[in-house]
């Protein structure tokens, strides 16, 4: 685990900040600190022109290998964009899905043609990806997954039926890398396949779900017959598993560094509050504000330390606790900034009673150990699948 930088690594940092600072500016301007979760739905044209001008300038895609389009960065580089992107205020990431996941997954298991044909729409900014993982009752659990694809011999096509829930910004998005069952009467971790498949048809359904913000980049999405040409599956039927297993690897990449510099603007302002209003004296507030503090240092060490290991999708034991300990922190900070405002975190200034952006951080946090694995699911994977104790037991209902 390397926690320092050399001077050449110092001086990327500022080649970094310099081009941030010349460039989000004019139109791109009040996109400073937007974007982000809970305020996805925000600016959604504004950043994906946002993401071609990352392009323009060699922004993204930077830990891809050149030949895919990418920079090939180092890990310790691609930490150091990261970490000047969000500390200089850089948006939400439209092309987040497409960079971070569908991406290397690609990369990594489709073959030469699905590479060309995919990689450089993601390199340029002018192709959007959402996730079509969860479902009603297959959200922490894809063993459950009961969206089902047929392979229509005739036109060479998948025909996909099913659900799939809490999609973000599929709205947005040109294409959604799909889990289906394509093998009749499997269950389980069998017969799954990993599609890909247009969103521009009339046989798909985005329908917003809307959140306690008041906002809605959550979406469910119906597929009633739904197509994409038989070439579109990634790796051979049945490699579902563990293609959407190793997608959850790159997951945990870089990119978390940037969440982090994002967590740490927030606890920024809340500090910047406490000082203003008084709360600081608080000898209760001050040592939660400090336990945030240090909570915030933990996860960037152990986040150093997980990538220190390989990326190629495969995870390190430690990568298991990340999910659990940053969404319990960012909850927990949420609630903090609440008690930090104190009255007037219930309070909204006029019509038409847009919620501040704490106010949205403290709602929207709520569901950060529900999302992308419940708390309750992030505990078995540590205790099964990092400890090696005995699995819980299932029911056979």
């Amino acid at each position: 685990m390397k926690i320092s930088f050399s001077e050449q690594d110092e001086r990327f940092r500022r080649e970094v900040a310099d081009w941030m600072s010349a460039n989000l500016t004019g139109e791109f301007e009040q996109l400073r600190f937007r974007g982000g979760p809970g305020d996805e739905h925000m600016f959604p044209e504004e950043r994906k022109a946002w993401e071609r001008k990352l392009a323009e300038g060699g922004w993204t895609c930077v830990g891809w290998a050149p030949e895919h389009g990418g920079r090939g960065l180092s890990i310790t580089q691609q930490v150091i964009f990261n970490e000047e992107y969000a500390r200089a205020g850089g948006p939400g990431r439209m092309g987040h899905i497409g960079e971070g996941l569908a991406g290397p997954t690609i990369a990594a298991f489709g073959t030469a043609e699905q590479q060309q044909r995919f990689l450089p729409g993601i390199v340029s900014g002018t192709s959007f990806w959402c996730q079509g993982y969860s479902e009603p009752g297959a959200g922490s659990d894809l063993a459950n997954v009961k969206t089902r694809a047929t392979l229509d011999e005739a036109s060479g096509q998948w025909v996909i039926n099913g659900q799939k829930v809490w999609t973000s910004l599929a709205h947005e998005s040109d294409w959604c890398f799909v889990i289906a069952r394509t093998e009749p009467g499997s269950v389980g971790h069998r017969g799954l396949s990993f599609l890909l498949v247009p969103m521009a048809q009339a046989e798909i359904t985005v329908r917003p779900i809307e959140q306690l913000t008041g906002t809605s980049e959550f979406n469910e999405v119906f597929f009633d017959d739904a197509r994409t040409d038989a070439a579109n599956i990634i790796g051979a039927p049945g490699d579902g598993w563990k293609i959407a297993m190793a997608l959850l690897g790159f997951e945990r990449g870089v990119s978390t560094l940037g969440q982090q510099m994002q967590f740490h603007n927030e606890l920024n302002e809340i500090i910047a509050i406490a000082k203003a209003n008084g709360a600081d004296r608080d000898p209760i507030l001050r040592q939660r504000l400090a336990e945030a503090w240090s909570g915030l240092r933990i996860m960037r060490y152990n986040s150093l330390r997980m990538l220190s290991g390989s990326q190629d999708g495969s995870l390190r034991k430690e990568a298991t606790i990340y999910k659990l300990f940053w969404s319990t922190w960012h909850a927990s900070l949420g609630k903090l900034a609440m008690d930090v405002l104190g009255a007037e975190a219930e309070l909204l200034e006029a019509a038409p009673y847009q919620l501040t952006r704490l106010q949205s951080l403290y709602l929207f946090s709520r569901a950060d150990t529900l999302y992308g694995g419940s708390n309750e699911i992030q505990r078995n994977i540590i205790a099964e699948r990092a400890l090696g104790m005995p699995k819980e037991p299932r029911s056979r209902a």
